[in-house]
């Protein structure tokens, strides 16, 4: 990516901040730190000296050298000069002493609050900016939770408890959304959940083929739970199409059930129909090849298989997970535990 430069106005309006944007992050060298904290140079040498002291960050990781021209005297010289990331940047705006390292950190505590509380925080403004692509990401991460079986039955039940013979105890009502769900599988791939998972869990396969899971990122392998969730095995294009065919059906649905329009149970399932006929996404007939009893056995059978194999001799991809996860582990186990108070702060 190139290099970018974003303006950047501090709370009291006196203070423009240059910042770098390069490869997805934002750099800023010594002397821009200390006008953006309004502590001298030397502070943050002190504090950026502790914080890798400290094990907080990794040099390697935060500090660039970039070519800048610097004006000296009446000549203009291109020089190396070191440059931290925002991680670093963040972490001295919580060390320095001043009144601008205590806006910084009233906005960090207003904001991790919104984050705790919610569940999200936003930037409103940035994200109406058409010159920032932040937006079409947000959208699709909005998509991929809204899709979510656990928010997705819940709506479809809501919406379904609208029609005039709804009944919670009925067999009907208890398989509507089970139908509801294949069908949009089976626009959005050809396959309907359960025959998703006969045809893609392999114990022999890495992760027994399973895709994306929640403990990914915090680097726990698939639970026996994981895969029986078809969405799981399901690839970036193929989930984005259900995901997005979900959250318009939802959309579409909750619309005709504010009109308060009498509707009965099987109005409902010829309405997804409709819908799915006009995306001109192929319509299920029937409840498919495959009863979910039958593949929720044998997800069964393959996780336990997968699972032993992936113990005792683990594929290379699976190898490879582990190894990653274990140095993230070692190298949090390294880090010292006691923290160093910086000297030198200015006002």
């Amino acid at each position: 990516m190139a290099s970018e430069l974003i303006q950047y106005q501090t709370e009291d309006g006196v203070t423009i901040i240059r910042l770098q944007a390069r490869d997805g992050n934002v750099w800023l060298s010594q002397a821009d730190i200390a006008d953006l904290f309004q502590v001298t140079p030397q502070a943050v040498t002190q504090h950026i000296r502790a914080i890798y002291e400290d094990g907080e960050l990794e040099q390697e990781a935060t500090c660039n050298d970039y070519l800048q021209v610097r004006t000296e005297g009446k000549r203009e010289v291109s020089r190396q000069i070191a440059n931290y990331s925002l991680p670093m940047i963040l972490a001295i705006g919580f060390r320095v002493r001043s009144l601008r390292g205590m806006q910084f950190r009233r906005w960090a505590a207003e904001s991790l609050s919104e984050y705790l509380v919610k569940g999200f925080v936003m930037d409103d403004e940035r994200l109406k900016d058409p010159e920032l692509d932040y937006f079409e990401e947000l959208l699709a991460r909005i998509r991929d939770i809204r899709a979510s079986e656990k928010l997705f039955y819940k709506k479809v039940l809501d919406i379904y408890a609208t029609a005039t013979d709804y009944d919670p105890k009925a067999e009907t009502s208890q398989q509507f959304f089970q139908t509801v769900q294949n069908k949009m599988h089976h626009a959005a791939h050809g396959q309907t959940a359960a025959e998703t998972k006969i045809a893609r869990a392999d114990a022999a396969k890495p992760m027994m083929g399973i895709t994306s899971w929640p403990g990914e990122k915090s680097g726990k392998l698939p639970t026996k739970a994981d895969a029986q969730v078809a969405k799981n095995y399901l690839d970036p294009e193929e989930m984005d199409t259900l995901n997005r065919v979900t959250v318009a059906f939802l959309e579409f649905a909750e619309a005709m059930a504010k009109n308060r329009k009498p509707m009965h149970m099987a109005d409902w399932i010829a309405k997804l129909d409709d819908f799915l006929k006009l995306g001109d996404h192929p319509l299920l007939s029937g409840a498919g090849k495959v009863t979910a009893k039958r593949a929720a056995s044998k997800v069964s059978a393959e996780y336990d298989r997968w699972h032993t194999r992936a113990i005792n001799a683990p594929s290379a991809v699976e190898q490879h997970f582990v190894e990653a996860v274990g140095k993230v582990k070692q190298i949090e186990a390294a880090k010292p535990k006691a923290s160093r108070r910086s000297k030198g702060d200015q006002a």
